[in-house]
């Protein structure tokens, strides 16, 4: 189990003249002179105004505050957003282009940017895949700070997770705007296969709703009964309005003018497997996507 720390500020209302370090030493006599000036480098304000140097001439009446944040206030990878922590688990907003996880320990994952940020942040754990999402989708997902926790969410994934869906931009238009796609899908060599019929691969139903058109394109929001891997993309492809830049299951002359899969898990709602709180997370569509259903 974990612990997380918050940010404390402190306000001091400035009595005489002197500088910025000297009145820091001063009002913090239990702090180290090296702990001060590293203070100084992110989170000192004189007046609402962040001062890094150290012989700032303070005059009398002059607000000074300190916003202690933690590592994870500085902490900020390219490839992910950390948008809930506990001390059991974290939720992160995965960029596309990212891996989950991987056999391989050189591979830049979610897991091995957030192990940096546990042992960054002095918490003695180590993160654990919940769920995954392929390298080129982005969207939000659960990693869990201990083996137990994960197996909480593996033992009763139905019951714990409340909602989980998706956004997509498929191209043409889907007909009728609302429906369910069900087909056994099964690990070929290279790519998911798919079958409408009971062929001894994996039941995957996904359920879908047309949220916008244009000329080429339909804006699609999609519910998961089942979470198979490349589900989604396989069922658009199955329909034959394939997601969008989909290099392995889209159309070979894909020339859409967005360099990116257009699948983001944007809505994730579950019920906290330790404390029992209902949790509900949600990212707004992606602007790329956006302005794509604008041509």
């Amino acid at each position: 189990m974990c612990s997380v720390k918050t940010m404390k500020k402190q306000e001091y209302t400035v009595s005489k003249p002197q500088n910025l370090l000297e009145f820091l030493l001063e009002k913090m006599p239990d702090t180290s002179r090296t702990s001060v000036k590293e203070l100084l480098a992110y989170n000192v304000f004189v007046d609402g105004r962040r001062t890094t140097q150290y012989n700032f001439p303070l005059q009398q009446g002059m607000n000074v505050s300190i916003e202690k944040t933690t590592q994870r206030d500085r902490f900020r990878p390219r490839d992910l957003d950390i948008v809930y922590e506990d001390q059991y688990l974290l939720v992160v907003n995965k960029h596309e282009g990212l891996l989950s996880n991987s056999k391989h320990p050189n591979d830049k994952t979610v897991i091995t940017i957030l192990n940096q940020y546990l042992e960054a942040t002095r918490q003695r754990c180590h993160a654990h895949i919940v769920h995954r999402l392929d390298r080129d989708t982005s969207g939000l997902m659960v990693v869990s700070k201990s083996k137990e926790v994960s197996q909480k969410f593996e033992e009763d994934w139905k019951g714990i997770v409340t909602d989980r869906r998706y956004v997509a931009v498929a191209w043409g238009t889907l007909e009728p705007a609302e429906g369910t796609i069900k087909s056994w899908l099964t690990d070929g060599e290279y790519c998911v296969l798919s079958s409408p019929t009971d062929n001894g691969g994996k039941l995957a139903v996904t359920h879908y709703k047309v949220v916008r058109t244009s000329r080429r394109y339909s804006l699609v929001e999609l519910t998961l009964d089942t979470g198979r891997r490349n589900q989604i993309r396989v069922h658009l492809r199955e329909e034959q309005h394939p997601v969008v830049h989909d290099p392995m299951y889209g159309y070979k002359d894909d020339v859409s003018p967005i360099n990116r899969l257009a699948l983001h898990a944007f809505r994730l709602g579950f019920t906290h497997p330790v404390t029992r709180k209902k949790l509900k997370f949600e990212t707004p569509y992606p602007v790329a996507f956006l302005k794509l259903m604008e041509i």
